[in-house]
């Protein structure tokens, strides 16, 4: 006689965080939780490091115009440094905006950024591309021409909510000041 197999419950172990448990089985992080991009968990923390490293050692046109843009300093928009998108790292990148900033050096291959452009725009992400020498040679002209294209670029989240809630949920008519509840 032989007997039923149950199958064996999954182990729990405390003290991991969902991130923690996703890099220990190499899984991708759940739907909507964090910047999964269809990428393993290893390979988003692989980003991660190498973008922390390049963070910590930036060249001087990185160096002199993340001066600018850092603090929301310019035009208000905030901006983060060797920001991870997906399998990329954006050399600066605004999040309200979603526009990235590429500062190019010598060793860019035009081929390979058009294609790395081109998949940032599926994303939903524009890039705009400065040389290292116009960052060190015409440094006011990088930042109008940084601004116009944040001024040109339609705010994120601007468009709906893609999970609305159900009509009304969560609006009374105390929680609103007279006139704002439609």
């Amino acid at each position: 006689m032989t007997q039923a197999h149950t199958p064996t419950p999954p182990l729990k172990v405390r003290g991991f965080s969902s991130r923690e448990t996703s890099v220990r089985t190499n899984s991708p992080p759940l739907q909507g939780r964090g910047r999964g991009w269809g990428l393993s968990a290893t390979r988003n923390a692989e980003i991660a490091q190498f973008a922390r490293e390049m963070r910590n050692e930036p060249t001087e046109p990185e160096k002199r115009l993340w001066r600018a843009l850092s603090r929301s300093q310019l035009g208000g928009f905030k901006f983060r440094r060797q920001a991870p998108v997906g399998p990329f790292i954006a050399d600066f990148l605004c999040p309200q905006k979603a526009l990235i900033v590429e500062v190019d050096g010598e060793t860019h291959d035009a081929g390979s950024d058009r294609r790395r452009d081109s998949a940032l725009a599926r994303m939903g992400f524009t890039t705009i591309h400065v040389t290292n020498a116009e960052v060190m040679r015409n440094f006011e002209g990088v930042l109008t021409f940084v601004l116009g294209a944040l001024h040109e670029a339609p705010d994120r989240w601007a468009s709906p909510h893609p999970n609305p809630s159900p009509e009304g949920e969560g609006l009374s008519d105390t929680s609103f000041p007279q006139g704002l509840l439609p």
